[in-house]
This record gives C-alpha cells, sequence and structure tokens, in this order.
C-alpha cells in the first residue's frame, strides 16, 4: 500500500527506501534533478576525488564524499541539498549520520552544468552559508575554470577564479595543491 506525502518531513524522509535518482528536497517537496550527469561531470568529479580523496587520506585529515549523499539544511519544512563533492575534517565527522550529513560540511563542491540558473546556484550557496560550510568551489566544464568562495560575515566572497594553468590553495586544507589541468 502507498502512502501519499504531500509535504516530506524528517521522519517521513527517514523511512524512506534507498531512492536512486539525484534528488534534493526543497520545503519538504522531493525535487528530482534531471538530466543525468554528462560523461565529462562525471570524469570531472573522478579526477578531482581522486586528488583530493588521496590528499585527506593519506593524511588522516577526515572524510571525502561524493553525489548522491544529502546535506541536511533544516529539518521543518525539510530541506536537503546534494553538492557534487565534499570534506569534512578529522575533527567533525560525527556530523556524518548513518543516512545523511546532519552539519555543514568543510567544503562543498558543485560541478556546474548549463542547465543551472543564477537564482539556483545563489538560493544553493544561501544554504550552504546558513550550515556553516566554510569553502565552496564551483567547477565550471565549459571554461575549465573552478571559483573558489570564502564563507564572509554576509555570504560567500570570491577568493579567486583559476584557469587552467593556475594553482588552487584551499584555507581549509591549507597543504593541498591542485593544479586545474589536473582534474580533466
Amino acid at each position: 500500500m502507498a502512502i501519499e506525502i504531500k509535504t516530506l518531513t524528517f521522519d517521513a524522509y527517514l523511512a524512506l527506501p534507498e531512492i536512486k535518482q539525484r534528488y534534493e528536497v526543497i520545503d519538504g517537496e522531493l525535487i528530482y534533478m534531471s538530466p543525468a550527469p554528462t560523461p565529462e561531470h562525471q570524469r570531472l568529479l573522478r579526477n578531482l576525488f581522486r586528488l583530493l580523496d588521496q590528499f585527506v587520506y593519506t593524511r588522516d585529515l577526515g572524510e571525502v564524499l561524493f553525489a548522491p549523499l544529502d546535506v541536511l539544511i533544516r529539518r521543518d519544512p525539510l530541506k536537503t541539498r546534494q553538492p557534487d563533492m565534499l570534506y569534512i575534517s578529522q575533527s567533525r565527522t560525527e556530523m556524518i549520520g548513518p543516512q545523511l550529513i546532519e552539519g555543514g560540511p568543510d567544503l562543498a563542491v558543485e560541478i556546474l552544468s548549463p542547465a543551472n540558473t543564477r537564482s539556483e546556484l545563489e538560493e544553493k550557496l544561501d544554504d550552504y552559508w546558513r550550515i556553516q560550510v566554510q569553502e565552496c568551489w564551483l567547477v565550471s566544464p565549459e571554461g575549465m575554470t573552478i571559483e573558489v568562495l570564502r564563507r564572509g560575515d554576509q555570504g560567500y566572497e570570491r577568493t579567486g577564479l583559476f584557469g587552467v594553468g593556475d594553482l588552487i590553495r584551499s584555507e581549509v586544507l591549507p597543504a593541498f595543491r591542485l593544479r586545474v589541468e589536473d582534474i580533466r
């Protein structure tokens, strides 16, 4: 027997079976994300994950995880986001729950697509700011750039826009270095 859920509560969310399609919960409504990521998107994500995860893992700095994985923005009305990749420092890994991340990761990475609107991106960044995400990377496959944003008092502030030939430094992972072309 199917149960109709008009607005998804946090408890109802926890009772959901695993959903194979990517989604986010916005004000209690399950919003399916489509279309599926492109092969280029997935290659960039894989390559960035390999580099970042190897750095974090070999130094026992915490956890690097990737979508689909829910990050709780608020419980009522329920809102979750699924950054393409995230980093949580070792001292904060208690926020990793059995079904979702309950708190702001240190770093959230979004790989942009032509379907992303500026207003959707701004809303997502507002959500990340509210849950104390310290740094966001916006990866543009079209321009082969990475925009690095640092959490400020009123929102995110751009610390740099990096392209091919540039070396990225992270404030949340100070010893980590990345050349943009290394994720191609």
